[in-house]
């Protein structure tokens, strides 16, 4: 039973529920096996035209001569490289970012190397293709500490290093912070919590905390870079700029970028402070329904892979370049621009010297829904302005010709085909490796996987496998996810069987039904659907990770344990997480703190491993190390609800009745079906004589605790309510 006096008997409803996160089905990078040799398949239409000249708004800034004392690098997540005003959208939409352009180099065929954030980043600050530094998705990938990176060259060379990034999927887990004096991933709340990426914050408080810094290091040589989350999808631009863009949020929020980065470029625009060099770009595009794909990471059309790319300040000259440009050239350009001598193993050249030539190629990869779904692998090379997709039904495109890839030339020019695809790089390692965030390897990955999925290694796919003739059913998932967002969970459970039925399979698909179920109070068929892919091994690491939980919760901890340890054995932070929830739970509190203090050797700073401690601190009466562990908790992440929740209970038996009602009044604010919290809020502000509070709490606890849980403290709840005359 919930009481002041003691922590609640589980660790609360968000504890067995992992959530569907807003990014799960995004994908990322890998690379396919084989050469095309199927009959071709002409693609489908997509809008992707070389943009016009920078907008003349303001009149172009020279360039400075001499190195760059300074070096800001922008990433923005998801951005089109024809939504920015020089790109083709127009004026009006991002004037500061127009200015830059009009002042810098414009590379009008720039390409990422994947079409998903972490690898792109991973090209972009290594100078390496995503096959040498071997990250090749969002997540079940860590940057190998024998890898340099663009933070590590210049801090070498007395360089002030910071990073400030807008979402989890570049938390310091996955090994970039490497090389930073500052790497600011602080979050509104834990990726565990929320959903891998759920947790993201406003691009201009990523600005405001780069601006500090940099105003903070005054004097010395800096490199800053930003990365800005915002136009990725759900798209949410602020008030004033939706009402400016009615029915296209995605261009509210590329506008909200643009002024986000006003207070940091409008300066250097204006010539302050010392010689600096500028790098703008994204990260990829975004499909806005091109080729058939709502977002990303599924194809890599133009609208995707193609970025922006601006290359402002000391030693540029100003204009448009039309040879071609690629993530993997943006550590030489620095390092360049800077002054600082090319190390080895740069797959890149710097973009400041002359056009390269006809034997430069852009290498591209799109691989997740491979490694989670089990589809065809998608590799390709641009060069001589041709574009050669490797599927089982392969691609060739006239990009000068065809931007928007409506005519497949793979039929007609089998001899270009043949030229391109000689350079597609051998792939040493089929499946790519994946590893926990610790960089060690992950056992058992072709029966759980991390995350995103684990489908069966193969080496060869047929026509049926190839994503284009699978697009209807990353359309149904998303229609999956848009139910689930919208609380329409029936219809979404309906959604969900039907991509189930049609590629059992999947594991992404299993799992998305299961948390659609539990979500509409149907835990019994969740559990079902969880059991049986388990035992086909259609699973995701997120679907074990909730079969576990789902186990534990209807009393059954004999095979949660056993569903459990496996993946724990990895040293996965979530996994550990789970396994030492559910110790917990089952009463062994000595192996649950073991379990849990395990998390910190791979992730040092996570705070639901610190969350879980205090509830096992709780357990067994030790309220000092409660409350250490829940502070520790929230000084990491504020927004988690439970530990709010075991902070109160920690306060109240430590005395501290008055801070004990804070700390669960903030619980409830944060997550209002934290009955827990709600309750024990309820009981103790009425001993403090705090009767307002305690009629709400009460009121709200009789009228939403659900009975099958709570039945004998409603009762109470009713008999206090009735006492202070409610």
């Amino acid at each position: 039973m919930p009481s002041a006096a003691s922590p609640p008997p589980d660790p609360g409803r968000s504890g067995w529920l992992i959530g569907l996160g807003l990014c799960l089905l995004v994908a990322c990078g890998a690379a396919t096996v084989e050469s095309p040799e199927a009959k071709a398949e002409a693609g489908s239409a997509a809008s992707d035209a070389p943009g016009p000249s920078p907008s003349a708004e303001s009149a172009p800034v020279a360039a400075r001569p001499g190195p760059a004392e300074d070096v800001v690098l922008v990433t923005v997540d998801t951005l089109r490289a024809d939504a920015v005003g020089f790109g083709g959208a127009g004026p009006g939409v991002t004037p500061v970012l127009d200015r830059l352009a009009a002042g810098g180099a414009v590379f009008s065929h720039a390409h990422a190397h994947n079409v998903v954030t972490l690898p792109s980043h991973a090209n972009i600050l290594t100078g390496q293709l995503p096959y040498e530094h071997g990250i090749r998705d969002n997540l079940g990938f860590r940057l190998d500490a024998s890898i340099p990176t663009l933070a590590t060259w210049l801090q070498a060379e007395g360089f002030a290093t910071a990073a400030v990034v807008g979402a989890f999927v570049l938390d310091a887990r996955f090994g970039l912070d490497r090389g930073f004096d500052l790497y600011d991933d602080e979050l509104p709340e834990s990726a565990a919590a929320a959903g891998f990426a759920g947790t993201a914050r406003r691009g201009d408080e990523v600005v405001r905390r780069g601006l500090e810094w940099w105003r903070e290091n005054t004097g010395r040589r800096r490199f800053l870079w930003l990365h800005l989350f915002d136009p990725h999808a759900p798209y949410a631009p602020p008030p004033e700029l939706a009402a400016r863009f009615p029915g296209d949020p995605y261009r509210g929020e590329v506008a909200a970028v643009d002024s986000y980065l006003a207070p940091l470029l409008e300066p250097l625009l204006a010539g302050e402070g010392p010689p600096v060099l500028v790098v703008f770009t994204s990260d990829h595009g975004e499909a806005l329904g091109d080729h058939g794909e709502m977002t990303h990471g599924l194809f890599a059309y133009e609208p995707t892979l193609r970025v922006p790319l601006v290359v402002w300040g000391a030693g540029v000259e100003p204009g448009r370049r039309a040879a071609l440009a690629r993530h993997v050239d943006l550590a030489p350009t620095i390092l360049a621009a800077a002054g600082v001598a090319r190390p080895p193993g740069l797959s890149g050249h710097t973009l400041l010297e002359a056009e390269n030539g006809e034997d430069v190629v852009t290498y591209f990869e799109a691989l997740t829904a491979t490694l989670d779904r089990g589809w065809a692998p998608l590799r390709g090379v641009i060069g001589g302005g041709h574009k050669l997709i490797s599927l089982p039904l392969p691609e060739l495109y006239d990009l000068d010709a065809d931007p928007a890839e409506e005519n497949n030339l793979f039929g007609a020019q089998r001899d270009q085909a043949r030229r391109l695809a000689a350079k597609l790089p051998a792939e040493s390692v089929w499946p790519p490796r994946r590893g926990a965030v610790s960089g060690e390897t992950l056992r058992s990955l072709r029966t759980l996987g991390y995350l995103g999925g684990d489908a069966p290694a193969r080496t060869a796919w047929g026509p049926e496998d190839d994503p284009k003739r699978l697009v209807h059913l990353d359309r149904e998932m998303h229609r999956v996810i848009d139910l689930y967002q919208r609380r329409r969970f029936a219809e979404a459970a309906e959604a969900g069987r039907a991509v189930v039925a049609k590629r059992p399979d999947m594991g992404i698909a299993q799992y998305y039904l299961a948390q659609v179920l539990l979500e509409d109070g149907r835990p019994r068929e969740a559990l079902e659907v969880m059991a049986r892919a388990y035992r086909s091994g259609a699973t995701t690491p997120g679907l074990v990770r909730q079969l576990g939980l789902s186990l534990a919760d209807a009393g059954d901890f004999p095979r949660a344990l056993e569903v459990l340890r496996p993946p724990a054995e990895s040293g996965d932070p979530d996994a550990l997480n789970a396994l030492g929830l559910v110790l917990s739970e089952a009463g062994s509190q000595a192996e649950a703190r073991r379990v849990l203090e395990r998390v910190f050797a791979t992730d040092a700073r996570n705070a639901t491993a610190h969350q879980h401690l205090a509830l096992v601190a709780s357990r067994t009466g030790d309220w000092a190390t409660a409350r250490r562990e829940a502070e520790r908790a929230l000084a990491r992440v504020e927004g988690l609800d439970q530990a709010w929740n075991y902070l109160g209970a920690a306060r109240f038996n430590l005395g501290d009745p008055a801070g004990a009602v804070t700390a669960w009044k903030r619980s409830v604010e944060l997550e209002p079906a934290n009955f827990d919290a709600l309750y024990n809020l309820a009981l103790v502000a009425a001993d403090l004589g705090d009767v307002d509070t305690a009629r709400r709490a009460l009121s709200r606890f009789i009228a939403e605790a659900p009975p099958a849980r709570y039945g004998p403290d409603v009762a109470t709840a009713r008999r206090r309510l009735a006492s202070l005359g409610g």
